[in-house]
């Protein structure tokens, strides 16, 4: 099975300039590209995606985008519950299962991120969060979802999970799941396939996805 690779460029790059230029250099590996909003109509794409949206198709919601809006743009995929979501924007598991709802309804693919913070029991946390984000969502549309696996103390940091510590949490949620599973959190080319190895169906790369060279040697090494 072909492995997915997701790139989130969070708030990244600078300015449209840059966004091309690194859009131009790695559109070629057929990754998922998730640049920020406002460079979104820049990329007639078939892999791409959104970093966040918001549960209503339209209305007073100031600043926020909807999926429906995503999908009239071409976009394919959604990341929901993003640790930097929850953390800065306190998004809460109630607010990720109607983002999940809402996506599904606009027909986009829901990347949803799920992770313990450092010191954490990450079982308990992982079947926590899928318990309450998936609350009401029939088993057909669960089937639709990714969940990517981020345990939030490796993120930006560089110190990634190990791969058996990995792969316990990945057996754990299939355990309870079907669905697609990526892991993320720091990766790199140097690391990759010990996570595809593992059993993970791909990987979500935040910050290697800025850089060109590294992220295609990502894409290679799957």
């Amino acid at each position: 099975m072909k492995k997915l690779i997701i790139a989130n460029w969070k708030c990244n790059p600078k300015t449209l300039a840059e966004a091309k230029r690194l859009f131009n250099n790695v559109k070629k590996t057929k990754a998922v590209i998730c640049p920020p909003f406002v460079y979104l109509t820049e990329f007639n794409y078939k892999f791409l995606g959104a970093q966040n949206c918001h549960w209503e198709e339209s209305g007073p919601y100031t600043g926020e985008v909807s999926p429906k809006m995503l999908k009239d743009l071409g976009v394919k995929y959604v990341i929901i519950g993003h640790s930097e979501r929850r953390t800065y924007f306190y998004e809460t598991d109630e607010t990720i299962n109607k983002k999940l709802k809402a996506a599904l309804g606009a027909g986009l693919i829901p990347v949803l991120c799920i992770g313990e913070k450092k010191g954490e029991d990450a079982n308990l946390v992982v079947e926590n969060q899928l318990s309450h984000d998936l609350n009401g969502i029939s088993e057909k549309d669960r089937d639709k979802i990714i969940i990517a696996y981020e345990p939030v103390w490796a993120i930006g940091t560089g110190d990634f999970c190990s791969k058996n510590k990995a792969k316990e949490v990945l057996e754990f949620i299939k355990r309870k799941f079907n669905n697609k599973i990526l892991y993320g959190g720091s990766v790199n080319s140097k690391i990759t396939r010990d996570y595809t190895e593992a059993g993970f169906d791909g990987l979500l790369v935040g910050g290697a996805s800025l850089d060109v060279k590294e992220f295609i040697n990502i894409v290679k090494n799957v």
